[in-house]
């Protein structure tokens, strides 16, 4: 049997590819998508489907990313809790960069003006998911910004992806979702947050979703188990506040070190 000669083109041919086909493996390899699911329906009948979800983009980050504490901004410093109402922190998920804070102030939080409603629609949307967002403004320095491209935190009218449940094929709604996004700027580990509300969302129910979701959107990357907290893991059908617990735990995550906000280079090991 003969044998084949291959020209050396082809065979250089061949070695960009496969390295290619290596370096986009790794980086599949080092960005995941994690996605967490509640599921319940209330003893009373009130069926609590579509459900609350939030996700999060994992990657790939140095060994030698920092893990530190940021300073407590005055509104989270001077906060004191007179009925002791304590908190759920122990129920917050840190992340592969450690708690998801804020560093820099304001917050900066774009809300797209809702498409294919009447302009009374539109802005009585717009209301109510303001008065959810600015509700949190008394704890962490917000400002509304009218361009998408520099917002920290973008709310979309939108329904969110179809669930499917664990055991079933059958997908159900849900009324909102929360997912955030790594990025660098100048080296520095940072983060952005989308969140989609359902159309299906209204009135009182609509700034408690709001007010829910943003709650994540700002570092609480978990749910209360008490219906009376505003991060109660479901909806219900008398929405809360914001709850001393709630912000309980929003001031102890800010406590907590983090790879955002810091420099992903060691100043230490640089000439």
């Amino acid at each position: 049997m003969g044998k084949t000669t291959q020209h050396p083109i082809f065979n250089i041919l061949i070695n960009l590819i496969s390295r290619r086909l290596i370096t986009d493996l790794a980086l599949f390899i080092g960005t995941g998508l994690l996605i967490v699911f509640i599921n319940l329906q209330s003893s009373n009948g009130f069926t609590i489907t579509p459900k609350y979800a939030y996700s999060d983009l994992i990657i790939s980050l140095p060994p030698s990313s920092p893990l530190k504490s940021h300073p407590l901004t005055p509104t989270l410093a001077q906060w004191q809790d007179s009925t002791n109402s304590g908190d759920y922190f122990s129920q917050v998920t840190i992340t592969q960069v450690g708690y998801l804070v804020w560093s820099k102030f304001p917050v900066r939080v774009y809300v797209e003006p809702p498409k294919a409603i009447s302009e009374k629609e539109a802005q009585a949307w717009l209301n109510a998911v303001l008065q959810g967002v600015q509700e949190w403004s008394t704890y962490l320095p917000l400002t509304i910004v009218e361009q998408s491209e520099i917002a920290d935190i973008t709310i979309v009218r939108k329904a969110p992806p179809l669930q499917i449940s664990l055991g079933s094929n059958i997908p159900r709604a849900r009324s909102a979702q929360t997912t955030y996004e790594l990025y660098t700027s100048n080296k520095v580990l940072s983060h952005r947050f989308t969140i989609l509300l359902s159309p299906s969302q209204t009135g009182e129910y609509l700034i408690a979703a709001a007010r829910h979701e943003f709650g994540h959107a700002l570092g609480i990357w978990g749910h209360s188990p008490l219906q009376t907290d505003a991060l109660y893991f479901s909806q219900v059908r008398n929405p809360s506040p914001i709850s001393p617990r709630d912000v309980n735990t929003l001031k102890r995550v800010y406590e907590q070190p983090t790879s955002l906000g810091w420099s992903l280079v060691d100043d230490s090991k640089i000439n």
